[in-house]
């Protein structure tokens, strides 16, 4: 560790935070006309890595989070965000400013998002910024960020446990390598895939170093792929929310910190995706971004009325 005065991170949140404006629309087209009169559209502090460390710390782990943020409405937006929820960040100032997104959601829940990923191509995070951090971390989340990229030889030479969210990956374009072949625990959308879940799941563990990969699904759950067990590739059932669903946006990070957090803990695998899938399911239901993540308590509770037993089958064989 590096000062041995400080206490250390249970996590660490590399990248990537951002400002989603929201506007709520019937339907996921566009109308034949030139106006569409529409309930309020609102700006809420968003992005996969403010999801995950907003997440990390409302279940009670020691969370820290690093970024490029503009100096900028946005970027304050997101300050007062973190210092608000006592959160602990250090940022260095973006050169193109916050990044941002439309996002398009409709009277089911279900989201289109526009995003304007403005980082300079070239951008990196220099060594002496994160490597103070890395020496207090026990855990390293790393978003598909481009200046992340050079990031991984650090956290394999430190002996570094790391995860990563994907997103939409189609499982082929190779700019997403690195994060999936290059961390410990993999989360990706089956959104991408089109009928390739398994093939894909499949080419992380044998191509990378993972441990296990998931590909949440929606209403239909998650599957679940990992070096332990027969080899087969596992379902998890979705929940039921408790609300009506009203808001999709987020739900994926949710599922992540959930899933993460359970495991860490000690959990089994199937204890894992159903506290994932429960606080996926708690975050549809929620209007905006992140604006409300599970507490531990929340969760301890929607579980324990969620009945027992881990709701796994597996999907295929070995």
């Amino acid at each position: 560790m590096g000062n041995t005065n400080e206490p250390p991170y249970d996590v660490l949140v590399v990248g990537a935070a951002g400002v989603d404006t929201i506007v709520r629309v019937p339907r996921l087209e566009v109308p034949d006309a030139d106006l569409l009169h529409v309930p309020p559209i609102r700006d809420y502090v968003a992005h996969t890595g403010t999801g995950a460390a907003l997440g990390f710390h409302a279940l009670g782990l020691r969370t820290h989070f690093l970024d490029f943020l503009g100096e900028d409405l946005q970027g304050d937006l997101i300050r007062r965000r973190f210092t608000s929820a006592g959160l602990g960040f250090d940022v260095l100032p973006a050169p193109n400013g916050t990044p941002r997104s439309v996002n398009l959601v409709d009277e089911a829940g279900r989201r289109f998002s526009f995003y304007d990923g403005r980082h300079p191509a070239d951008l990196l995070l220099p060594p002496e910024f994160v490597g103070p951090h890395l020496d207090r971390a026990r855990h390293v989340h790393v978003c598909r960020s481009g200046f992340n990229r050079e990031l991984f030889g650090e956290l394999e030479r430190r002996g570094l446990p790391s995860s990563t969210d994907l997103h939409a990956w189609d499982g082929v374009n190779p700019d997403s390598h690195p994060w999936a072949f290059r961390t410990d625990y993999v989360f990706l959308s089956a959104a991408g895939l089109r009928g390739r879940i398994e093939e894909t799941l499949r080419l992380i563990l044998e191509r990378g170093k993972a441990r296990l990969a998931v590909a949440t699904d929606g209403e239909r759950g998650c599957h679940l792929l990992s070096r332990e067990g027969d080899g087969a590739v596992q379902h998890f059932p979705a929940v039921t929310p408790a609300a009506p669903v009203v808001d999709s946006n987020g739900a994926g990070d949710a599922f992540v910190t959930a899933f993460l957090y359970t495991l860490f803990a000690g959990g089994g695998l199937g204890e894992c995706a159903r506290a994932g899938t429960v606080s996926g399911a708690f975050a549809c239901t929620q209007v905006g971004t992140h604006e409300r993540q599970m507490t531990a308590a929340e969760l301890a509770a929607e579980l324990a009325g969620a009945g027992g037993g881990d709701g796994a089958a597996a999907v295929s064989p070995a």
